[in-house]
């Protein structure tokens, strides 16, 4: 069954397998608000339904997502920033929280939140195209989604730090070597591989999925939500500083952002 929760969001179910599709290709997959409420939407019916066991995320052979859109993320923000209760807010929560296996299956550049997201995911399989940068610093920014946490307890402090503090692209191979990725595959094979693995997990009963989610993340989900919600606090903070509003000036004057006297 195929529902479009949002057009530019495509859900569809089959044989215990909830597939979220990111359809906005032509502008790179870039998130608007509408999109992650229809993300948490889709989360939040597969979650409840005891028939889906597994939820895959995928994009396009292509690009798996730009990250949030700019212009519709600079007009969402208040004199505070952005609400805690605003759509990207609420869809970094439902990650966190889902509790059922999460699959991706990245293919192109994977920028922000693109990359943030897959923390939160069991399983990822990823093209030989594929390109993960958390380019935060560069945007005046702090990281997003417990990634301050999560990712140098994957990678390690010193490569975590590479890769936040920089906001330099990596790529699938270096990906797969500090385990943010299961396995490389050609673009054009890594949607229906991934297909192939959730129905394998389907295929398995779903109380002895989610209990073994739970207990190999239950030590750290109360560290992840207060991580979560520190990293909002300074995110808001800095996302009204000069130094934001230089670099996403910059960003939308297609032009080098100039941080010298910020």
């Amino acid at each position: 069954m195929t529902q479009t929760m949002e057009h530019d969001i495509l859900v569809h179910t089959e044989a215990g397998v909830c597939t979220i599709t990111f359809n906005r290709v032509a502008n790179k997959n870039s998130f608007t608000a509408s999109m992650y409420i229809a993300i948490v939407q889709a989360l939040e019916s597969a979650s409840a339904d005891a028939q889906v066991r597994v939820v895959v995320f995928q994009g396009d052979a292509t690009i798996f997502s730009a990250g949030n859109d700019i212009a519709e993320f600079l007009a969402q923000q208040n004199a505070q920033g952005l609400p805690t209760d605003s759509a990207v807010f609420q869809f970094m929560n439902a990650l966190a929280q889902f509790p059922k296996p999460l699959l991706a299956a990245v293919a192109g550049p994977a920028v922000g939140i693109g990359t943030t997201m897959l923390l939160h995911c069991d399983l990822v399989y990823a093209g030989d195209n594929a390109a993960f940068s958390l380019p935060f610093v560069n945007l005046g920014l702090s990281p997003e989604a417990a990634s301050s946490l999560l990712l140098p307890r994957l990678m390690g402090y010193h490569r975590a730090a590479e890769a936040l503090l920089f906001g330099e692209p990596f790529m699938a191979e270096a990906a797969l070597e500090v385990g943010l990725v299961n396995r490389v595959l050609p673009p054009t094979e890594v949607n229906g591989y991934t297909q192939a693995q959730a129905k394998k997990l389907a295929a398995k009963p779903l109380e002895a999925l989610v209990q073994t989610k739970r207990l190999m993340k239950g030590a750290q989900i109360g560290a992840v939500k207060a991580q979560m919600m520190e990293e909002a606090q300074v995110f808001n903070r800095l996302l009204t500083a000069p130094a934001a509003r230089e670099a996403f000036t910059a960003f939308m004057e297609k032009r080098k952002p100039d941080f010298n006297q910020r």
